[in-house]
């Protein structure tokens, strides 16, 4: 039996917690409003989706301590074990006054209702000490995940712009204090297992991936929690009871992305924000798509593994991983098996995963040169939403025939399913707008989407027959190009 601690334990701001009773579903939102009476941090949508209730958390990595901004109302309490929280109501500039975006805000006039400044705020905070002078699209990237409905965004991106105006990051409370917090946090880590609870809500927090791996296997009911961008919902919405709770998110042994000649292996607890620069750096193609995926509090804290291990059909990672060729190691106590990820889902809600089996990481091959990739993800709002229909598409081409291809969709079917009729339209005709045209029409015998709020079933599938047509745009002028250079 792993030695157990009974308490939860981290920083809040320039106070250190000790927490014994604490629940399964008790989120850090409702600790900071109703425990504590830190009121800057606002509840909104309860779902992840406004920034309202954007704080910053910090926690140690490899290379050394880093700030997140993340949704308090999604994150639950027990999963920030060895972490620090910041509020808003910790910033301060020189003298106690305002903080430099705190002070451009106010300049800018990027302030009106002021319900959901807080939230902004935090945001601009975490991109300001990482980029004091960003661009204007990295300010609209980090405010992906806030909602203001009051101002516009132009007086808030004005505000992110010249905030540095008044202030560097060298002289903020997070820079010269690092040094005393990090050796606070590393006092904090025992390698121990943590389990706590409150009226009967287990919380568990296994020491390392071996211990999760038997605890999982001896309770195989439990609640795998790892970012908590879905879980959250369950209790905020659904009202779910989700004990017990395995929480996993703070695994350095499920955080590691490994880069090889062959390509990829990423832990299944790498989160999106974690995972972006070594996925684009390998598939270029997906810089767009990535930043597409929900808002930067959402990447920060959910993670590759939860978006397949979750198995829903609008996930926005299988789609593209599939057309990659990826593939899942599941484990089961010490025992583990590897499959393609496709044949991971096996219907609605249903994956190929045995009760007390997790996926471990998830390897993504390099591809042949001579393949073309794209991307997309179609949805109502362009930012932070969930898709209509996702798309990866996968095409190798060899002296202008089609030898091979990969094309998956997600929100077309119960899973994320290959387009098995239509890759077969393409493979052995000539690289050309008629044969994606062909594999188009045979769209339809791989999926019959149905209608829902997002989006009907005649939409789906003229947008998904339509990107046939859009891959032959982006990639077919410069193919042939090629094709005729090398001929000349």
């Amino acid at each position: 039996m792993a030695m157990v601690r009974r308490e939860i334990r981290f920083l809040l701001n320039d106070d250190e917690m000790r927490l014994t009773e604490v629940g399964a579903g008790d989120t850090l939102l409702d600790f900071l409003r109703i425990g504590q009476r830190l009121t800057g941090t606002k509840e909104g949508c309860a779902e992840g989706d406004c920034g309202a209730c954007t704080v910053l958390v910090g926690r140690l990595t490899d290379d050394g301590l880093r700030y997140e901004p993340v949704n308090a109302c999604i994150r639950f309490l027990a999963s920030l074990d060895g972490c620090h929280v910041v509020t808003v109501e910790h910033l301060r500039g020189a003298n106690g006054g305002l903080h430099p975006v705190q002070r451009a805000m106010v300049d800018h006039h990027g302030s009106q209702c002021g319900f959901c400044t807080p939230g902004i705020v935090m945001a601009l905070y975490a991109l300001w000490m990482q980029t004091p002078r960003p661009s204007e699209t990295e300010v609209e990237i980090a405010l992906q995940g806030n909602l203001c409905r009051c101002t516009g965004y132009a007086p808030i991106v004005r505000a992110a712009l010249a905030a540095a105006d008044h202030g560097g990051p060298e002289g903020d409370i997070l820079v010269t204090e690092r040094a005393s917090v990090t050796a606070g946090l590393k006092a904090l880590h025992d390698g121990t297992r943590v389990e706590v609870a409150r009226d009967g809500q287990r919380a568990i927090l296994p020491a390392d991936v071996d211990d999760f791996a038997a605890v999982y296997a001896a309770e195989p009911d439990a609640t795998v929690v790892a970012g908590a961008t879905d879980v959250g919902l369950w209790v905020t919405k659904s009202l779910r009871d989700i004990g017990p709770a395995i929480f996993i998110g703070h695994l350095d042994g499920l955080q590691r992305i490994e880069e090889t000649a062959d390509g990829l292996t990423i832990g299944a607890g790498v989160s999106y924000s974690q995972a972006e620069a070594a996925l684009i750096g390998a598939f270029p193609h997906l810089r767009e798509y990535w930043h597409r995926i929900a808002g930067w509090q959402v990447r920060n804290m959910g993670t590759i593994g939860g978006n397949i291990a979750n198995g829903s059909p609008i996930g926005d990672v299988p789609p593209v991983l599939i057309a990659l060729g990826a593939r899942v190691v599941l484990r089961h106590g010490a025992v583990r098996r590897e499959l393609p990820l496709e044949a991971f889902f096996l219907d609605y809600g249903k994956q190929d995963r045995a009760p007390g089996e997790f996926v471990e990481t998830v390897a993504v091959p390099r591809p042949n040169p001579a393949t073309l990739h794209s991307a997309w993800k179609i949805s109502k709002r362009r930012d932070e939403d969930i898709s209509s229909v996702a798309a990866g598409f996968a095409v190798t081409v060899a002296d202008g025939t089609i030898s091979d291809a990969r094309i998956a969709f997600g929100g077309m079917a119960g899973v994320p399913k290959r387009a098995e009729a239509a890759e077969t339209a393409l493979i052995g005709a000539p690289f050309d707008a008629k044969s994606f045209a062909r594999a188009a029409e045979a769209l339809p015998q791989d999926f019959k989407p149905l209608s829902d709020w997002r989006a009907s079933a005649e939409y789906r599938m003229r947008v998904a027959q339509n990107l046939f047509q859009r891959f032959w745009a982006e990639h077919g002028e410069a193919q042939q190009a090629e094709l005729r250079r090398a001929e000349a």
